[in-house]
This record gives structure tokens, sequence and C-alpha cells, in this order.
């Protein structure tokens, strides 16, 4: 993308039955669209990508971690044998930049020795959205996950909070795209006249590109999810940004193309 490099990476694969992903949805619906499940099932790649960005290099998403913590996991714990598979290494990173505060994209942030945390991306700052911090945090009890791989940032003096439409490097800007966490941000990618937008689960399949109506059970705001899917794809298209996803088939980079009168995202060879 101009001046900068985005490469794909991956923690592994989810698998869940369509009907419990997206409750709301009738099986006839999916009629169209049984060339995007695999014996039925939707597959979601768990991907991460490195942004070289200048001097600087940005995390997007750390996975699910080293364990699958109850979730479909068929495959985890990839990441860090892909980063270094890119020519990478923890120490390289100086941003990690979280699309949201759920399990299977903050679980390498910290590893834990002897009771006590250590930063996986020693160099790095951590960026969280703050929508997403205040929601979990306030909770009576926070979630196990949360409390180690995002509470524990702070205990170290590590985490930053992103709120709003804010840069994180020349060519890197957070994009509030709200409802699916209360603090869910893409990130745009812009050099040279380029664009990219790293989506983040503002969708989970390409079929959402063209059913952006379609909400899974875990958004917390279907409603505004839809929204923000529907505001987020035109822009993506109206562009001609790449669109860039971590659950779409892996490497995840494609383009918004429109036939007879339907949005479809093309992957990129």
């Amino acid at each position: 993308v101009g001046n900068v490099e985005v490469t794909s990476l991956s923690d592994g694969t989810l698998v869940f039955v369509p009907s419990e992903f997206f409750p709301s949805v009738a099986a006839g619906a999916w009629e169209p669209y049984l060339d995007h499940l695999i014996d039925g099932k939707l597959t979601l790649n768990m991907g991460s990508f490195l942004v070289t960005s200048g001097t600087q290099t940005v995390l997007v998403d750390t996975g699910l971690g080293p364990g699958n913590r109850g979730l479909h996991a068929a495959t985890y714990g990839r990441l860090m044998d892909d980063i270094t598979a890119a020519g990478a290494s923890p120490e390289d990173i100086d941003i990690v930049a979280a699309t949201h505060v759920h399990p299977d994209h903050v679980g390498w942030n910290l590893a834990w020795d002897g009771g006590r945390p250590r930063a996986t991306f020693p160099r790095a700052r951590y960026w969280v959205p703050k929508a997403d911090w205040t929601d979990h945090s306030q909770r009576a009890e926070p979630a196990s996950y949360f409390q180690e791989q995002v509470m524990g940032l702070e205990d170290l003096g590590l985490i930053e909070f992103i709120e709003g439409e804010q840069a994180l490097t020349a060519e890197v800007t957070a994009l509030p795209t709200p409802g699916h966490t209360p603090g869910h941000t893409s990130f745009l990618v812009s050099s040279q006249g380029q664009h990219a937008i790293i989506i983040g689960d503002a969708a989970h399949t390409p079929v959402q590109v063209h059913e952006t109506s379609w909400s899974p059970r875990a958004d917390a705001d279907s409603r505004l999810s839809s929204a923000t899917r529907q505001a987020l794809m035109a822009r993506i298209e109206g562009d001609g940004a790449v669109l860039v996803s971590g659950h779409f088939p892996a490497p995840g980079f494609g383009r918004l193309i429109r036939l007879q009168g339907r949005r479809y995202w093309q992957a990129l060879s």
C-alpha cells in the first residue's frame, strides 16, 4: 500500500455452525452462499497483520494465544511461529494495536511467569480501544482472559487508549467502527494515494460485504454493527481501498466489486 507493507499472519482457525453464529439469519438465506461454507460449517481464520510503516512496525491483533479458552478453535497458537516465518521477531514490534478486546484478538499480549506478567512484545506500546476497556474493566467480574491479557498491560504501564479517530503512525490511523463491541476499531493504512482498511470484526465472512444486516451472536449492538458495516463497505468500495480481514479466508486481502447489483469481496491473488 504505497510505501507500507502489510503482512498477513495467522494464529489458527475457528469453526462454527452457521445458525449458531448468525442466529437471526434463516437457514435458507445461506443458499446463495454455500460455497463460503466448508462441510456446512463456517470456518474463520484468526488473522493478525504486521504493518511496516516508515521506521515503525505495527502488529494489529494478537490472536487467541496458546490456549483455546473454550472457543471453537480447530487450530490455535500459530502466531509466534508465523511472525518468525515472516522474518520478524517480537522485539521488532513497536506498536500492538487491538481492533477490540475479544479473546481471539488479544491472546498473545502477555506471557505469565510465576504469576507475573511479561510483555510478549517487549518494546511495544499496546493500543486498546478506550470504550472496550471501560466496558470490560468496570464489570463486576471481568473475564479471566481480559484480566490476564489486557488489564495486565496496565499493571506494566504499557497500555495506551484509542479514543475516536487518531493516528498511530504517519500512515496508520484508527477508525471507530463500533457495534461488534462498543469501541471496535478498524485501521486505515494510507500511503502515496493508496488505501487499505483492516476491518477487524466489522465483518466475519465475505458474505457480509453484501448482506450487511447479518450480525453475529457476538455483536454487542447488532443494529449499530449493521449500520457500521454498511457505511464501512460503502467507504471501502467508494475509495477503491483494499479490504483486509483477519477472519476472511487467508491471507485476507481483497477488493470489493459489483456484479449484477451485488457486492462481492474478490480476493487478491
